[in-house]
Order: C-alpha cells, then sequence, then structure tokens
C-alpha cells in the first residue's frame, strides 16, 4: 500500500450499485484470449482477488468449474452476487466479503487467481505470497487492467468525434478536466481514499514484488480495445460516483448538491446529453506459478 495511507472499510462505501453502469468495460476478447493462453477448458478453480462487483470473476466464469470472488466491500459482494444470479450462475459462484490480506482463509487451491485492477489496494508482498500458496503448481497470477497508454489527453477530449456502427456521431468525450476540476471544488486538491488520501497516487512496482514472491515470467497480453461506447449523463455520474476518489460517501451532506452540478456541467458539455467514449485496451501480466523454476518469460 502506498506510504502512509491505511486502508479502511469506507475506500468504495456506496460506490457499488454505480459500478457496473459507470465503468468502461475490458475488452471483448479478454475471456478467449486467457482461455487460449491458459487452456482454460471450464474445469479448474478461479478466485478473484479485490472482485468488486464481480465485474472480472463474471467475464472469465465460463472458463471455470468454480468462481470464487473475495472484496472487503459488503455492497460489491451484494452487487456480485445478484449479477451471478442474473446470469444463472449463481450455483457455482461463491462471494466471500474479506480482505485479501485474510486469505487464505481456507478457501482451497486455485488454477488462476485474478487481480482486476485491485492489487494496489493491497499490502502487495504479503498478498503476492499468500496467493501464491492457493495456486496448485503451473497455476496462474493474472493481472488485469485498462492500457493505460491509451489514456486520452485533454486535447482529444476537446475534439473527439467517433465513428459508431450506425454512423457518425458528434456526441464529443465526457469532459474530464473540467469534471475533475469540480471534485477538486468539493474534496479539496489532493486525491482521497476513504479515510484517507493519497498525494502521490495508488503504488506501482507489481512485477519487482510478484518476481520476489517467486513467480515466472511476466507474459504480457495485450486485448484490443477501441469500440465507441455511447454514454448518457447518468452513466457519465455513475462512473465518477464509481471511483474510490469521489465515492459518494466522500461528499458527505453536499453529495447532492455535488450531484447537482456534475449534472449541469455535463448538460453544459453536450447539447444532446450524449457523450462518447472509446472503450479502452485490456493489459494482462500472466505470472506462473512454476515449481519447477522454468525460465521467465519476458514481457513483450
Amino acid at each position: 500500500m502506498a506510504a502512509g495511507w491505511e486502508w479502511d472499510e469506507t475506500l468504495f462505501e456506496g460506490a457499488a450499485t454505480y459500478y457496473a453502469r459507470g465503468r468502461l468495460p475490458y475488452a471483448p476478447g479478454l475471456a478467449a484470449a486467457l482461455a487460449a493462453t491458459l487452456e482454460l477448458d471450464g474445469s479448474g478453480r478461479l478466485i478473484d482477488v479485490g472482485c468488486g462487483p464481480g465485474t472480472l470473476a463474471l467475464t472469465l466464469a465460463p472458463l471455470f468449474h468454480e468462481v470464487v470472488g473475495v472484496d472487503p466491500d459488503a455492497g460489491m459482494i451484494t452487487e456480485a452476487e445478484r449479477d451471478a444470479a442474473g446470469r444463472g450462475v449463481a450455483g457455482r459462484t461463491r462471494w466471500v466479503r474479506a480482505r485479501a490480506e485474510d486469505l487464505p482463509a481456507d478457501l482451497g487451491t486455485f488454477t488462476v487467481a485474478a487481480f482486476g485492477q485491485s492489487f494496489h489496494w493491497m499490502d502487495q508482498e504479503r498478498v503476492a505470497a499468500t496467493a501464491r500458496s492457493m495456486l496448485r503448481p503451473g497455476g496462474a497470477l493474472v493481472h488485469v487492467s485498462d492500457l493505460k497508454t491509451e489514456t486520452e489527453t485533454a486535447e482529444t477530449e476537446a475534439a473527439d468525434t467517433e465513428t459508431t456502427d450506425s454512423g457518425r456521431t458528434d456526441a464529443p468525450a465526457p469532459p474530464r478536466t473540467a469534471i475533475d476540476d469540480l471534485i477538486r471544488t468539493y474534496l479539496g486538491p489532493v486525491r482521497r481514499a476513504g479515510r484517507g488520501v493519497l498525494p502521490q497516487g495508488t503504488p506501482g512496482g507489481e512485477r519487482e514484488v510478484l518476481a520476489r514472491a517467486g513467480y515466472a515470467g511476466p507474459q504480457r497480453l495485450v486485448v484490443q480495445g477501441g469500440q465507441t461506447l455511447e454514454r448518457s449523463i447518468d452513466d457519465v455520474v455513475a462512473g465518477v460516483f464509481s471511483m474510490s476518489s469521489s465515492a459518494p460517501h466522500l461528499f458527505g451532506n453536499r453529495r447532492d448538491r455535488f450531484e447537482s452540478d456534475l449534472r449541469t456541467l455535463l448538460r453544459k458539455a453536450s447539447a444532446s446529453a450524449l457523450f462518447s467514449e472509446r472503450a479502452p485496451s485490456t493489459e494482462v501480466f500472466i505470472w506462473r506459478n512454476d515449481a519447477c523454476g522454468r525460465a521467465a518469460v519476458p514481457a513483450r
């Protein structure tokens, strides 16, 4: 975890109900790419650590006999259970409210341990070692995130016009710089996270942590995104409230006022009340639990 910051249970308080609507999806070919690379055939077990509302776990569920999602936020677990039932996979999914630091929690052995944009919130050294102890020999730790090098700049926001399957659209990209400025007006200039702040942002260095923990790798996959998504004002508002840095509870009794100001900003930014965003590509690093000491596969 970041120096000087301690996790607390309010990190994503109130954000779970906004998550599925507000977050941009992983690239649609993610499950197929992992199935081919890891030779997944519907057997085996997956544990998704820091599963949130089950976004990654349920995307990968068809590749496994059993899926276990672990998250410390009660709201996230509730949403995951609801979505699993809606997809008809409740019988082979299990949702456990716990911190990653509480593992192994008698959950057994897994074929794959997945971390979908969650590892930076954890005691990385401890969790990396524990996750390896929970993987079967030859199993894999899979670190999944948006491809950060595709992040749009302020200049592309201002001029963005995208092509959709139905033709040309004049919908602009959401005004991210203005949204961030509004958040800072309410919450201050330093990034909030639970009851604390993250002046330097969340930590990186996953590669070094996982190498020290004894994993072999990594093998890097990039699954192409790029499809254009039409987003309503409600979608963009949900995206804001899905973030730890602007979770609903952080605004206290000014939450409704903030949302009103945010919606006013968005209406002014788009005459149609619609926005256009390009879905990011998905970057995957695969680390093997290779007890035989096979040489690392370099990232490419």
